[in-house]
């Protein structure tokens, strides 16, 4: 999905209880941590310098042949032989192409599970690199450019990458990795229903059950360094809708001799952005309903028998994101029959909730973050984005962090946007986000078991 963060302002304001905390939290490097961690963090520290070159070989690699949704079999392979290698206990095929590999430490202790996503998107690549993708692919029964345009390929090798670091360091964790290659977050033709709850479904999360998950998410309007992270909701529900408006075709000299939907839709439009604004309580959690398309007739003199919208709504309260659906359904409904007409609107069943940090893991680990080493953690405002990571961590509690990965000098709020043809990767930020991932994991595993 697609994602622009931005830092929280104001930042660290004791009005502003919670956030402060936080603040105060992620920039308190002296916070010290478990012995047990920093007992691993040599070897740590040499086991992460020793395969960072090896996480860029295996991004460019990958973002050499990226596959769309539920097509990632090249890169499941890829991951799933990587996995067995280093003695994971592997299982392939989840959700179609999903691989989850399971490490077992020395000693007894939580579970951590890490997901990345995998999949590509139906972009041409216009980013003048040496291993620039030039493949190809059947999308929603068309042949479509495919491309990483939204860092799944370095999320992919990122946890490559942590997944070496930690078999190396087998003995000394007390607990268990669980690592989870996920296909299709970017969605599927159709309303098909696949990614996060796919998996879940297949059993991802089942034998052993963890008890956190962590993931993190390269974007491009932070730079290299910079790790953004917040409490509560940092991405939102995502919800795709069509409205088909029926009317009664007639002459366009005549109109009262037929029914124009072309009005009742341009109606609907506008009453759907009475719900936003005047429907909802806007202090709660801010929503956005677009209408993105808008379809009908054929020419310039004929009122149509029917319109047909599409578009998009987000939200990040469950309740408000229920009462805006109702709303709108009624809304549609009563504007057409005021008009002698007909229309319905239709959610799509492949939506996606709200991705929440629970509060108490946040805090927890906000030190972990500010411990990074080359990173910056700092807290964010949250995104618009979707992300299917929120069924994750709708069954144990998650903490979902993002990667800068725009150049240091470069200003970050000017870079293309992830889903861009031109959505460039510096290289750097890989480190940082295999370095996030391992940083987490062995200060988790080390408090102990919740």
């Amino acid at each position: 999905m697609s994602f622009r963060f931005r830092l929280a302002a104001p930042l660290c304001l004791p009005v502003v209880l919670a956030t402060a905390a936080l603040c105060a939290s992620a920039q308190d490097k002296s916070a010290p941590p478990p012995a047990a961690a920093q007992a691993m963090y040599p070897l740590l520290a040499q086991r992460l310098q020793a395969v960072e070159p090896k996480v860029i070989a295996w991004r460019r690699d990958i973002h050499q042949h990226p596959e769309l949704g539920n097509q990632e079999k090249r890169t499941a392979a890829l991951v799933a032989a990587h996995l067995k290698a280093l003695g994971f206990e592997v299982r392939e095929g989840v959700a179609v192409t999903g691989v989850v590999g399971v490490l077992k430490g020395g000693k007894p202790g939580p579970v951590v599970a890490l997901r990345a996503d995998m999949d590509a998107l139906p972009v041409k690549e216009q980013v003048d690199l040496p291993f620039a993708s030039k493949a190809r692919a059947t999308w929603a029964g068309k042949e479509v450019d495919v491309m990483h345009a939204c860092g799944h390929d370095g999320h992919v090798a990122m946890l490559m990458g942590v997944a070496e670091v930690m078999a190396a360091m087998k003995d000394q964790l007390p607990g268990t990795v669980k690592l989870v290659f996920q296909p299709a977050e970017e969605k599927l033709p159709n309303a098909e229903i696949g990614g996060a709850r796919r998996m879940l479904a297949e059993g991802a999360f089942d034998a052993p059950k963890p008890d956190v998950v962590f993931a993190a998410h390269l974007v491009s309007n932070l730079n290299t360094g910079e790790i953004g992270y917040k409490a509560g909701p940092i991405t939102a529900a995502s919800d795709a809708f069509r409205v088909s408006v029926k009317g009664r075709q007639t002459h366009g000299s005549a109109p009262w001799s037929g029914v124009d939907p072309i009005v009742l839709g341009s109606q609907i439009v506008l009453g759907f952005q009475t719900i936003a604004s005047r429907q909802v309580n806007v202090t709660k959690e801010p929503s956005v309903l677009t209408v993105g398309t808008f379809q009908a007739g054929t020419r310039y003199n004929i009122i149509p028998d029917a319109a047909e919208m599409s578009g998009t709504l987000r939200t990040y309260d469950e309740q408000m994101r229920k009462f805006i659906i109702q709303r709108m359904g009624e809304t549609a409904e009563l504007i057409a029959k005021s008009g002698g007409g007909d229309a319905h609107v239709h959610i799509e069943e492949d939506g996606y909730a709200a991705t929440i940090n629970d509060a108490a893991l946040t805090e927890k680990m906000a030190p972990s973050l500010a411990r990074v080493p080359g990173g910056k953690a700092m807290v964010v405002q949250k995104g618009t984005g979707g992300e299917d990571f929120s069924f994750f961590a709708q069954k144990v509690p998650g903490l979902y962090v993002v990667i800068g990965n725009t150049p240091v000098g470069q200003d970050a709020s000017k870079a293309e946007a992830n889903h861009s043809p031109r959505f460039y990767v510096d290289e750097a930020s890989l480190a940082i986000g295999t370095r996030t991932l391992a940083q987490l994991t062995v200060d988790y595993l080390a408090m102990g078991k919740p």
